[in-house]
């Protein structure tokens, strides 16, 4: 988690976009599709790939660790200047993640670490209830529509 680097609450996002889910499998693709077509639609199709494989971890480790059966789970997408945000909501704010050692043989535990290397920037927000993990991806130039 980048501890240095606080979370940024901007006034006006130049794109913005929020969808809630349950907490079921199947709409972990949905999310990861909505977040890569979002990042097209907003002239930013490089940026598409990361952004879904942001949305995919982020909300697998949200359904796994920190969804109830009953609660959902949100997805927040937002362009703000030079940087694409993928955040994830979910109502469990005592269990924050926290990246681990992983052995090669290990079938889960590299979300996190997947989201290290590949965001910008990322961490975690504790919200009065739930928490919200989000990654930011730095996108070249002004091209959004």
């Amino acid at each position: 988690m980048t501890d240095s680097c606080p979370p940024r609450h901007p006034k006006t996002y130049d794109r913005y976009d929020t969808v809630s889910y349950t907490p079921l499998p199947h709409n972990i693709p949905l999310a990861r599709r909505h977040v890569a077509q979002l990042a097209v639609d907003w002239g930013h199709p490089d940026a598409a790939g990361d952004a879904a494989l942001l949305a995919s971890e982020l909300c697998t480790n949200a359904l796994l660790h920190g969804c109830l059966r009953d609660r959902l789970f949100r997805v927040e997408t937002s362009l703000i200047g030079d940087a694409l945000r993928v955040a994830v909501t979910d109502p469990r704010g005592e269990r924050l993640p926290t990246p681990r050692p992983v052995d090669r043989d290990d079938q889960f535990g590299r979300g996190l670490l997947i989201v290290h290397v590949l965001a910008d920037r990322w961490a975690v927000e504790r919200l009065t209830v739930g928490k919200t993990v989000w990654a930011e991806l730095k996108i070249a130039g002004d091209r959004h529509a």
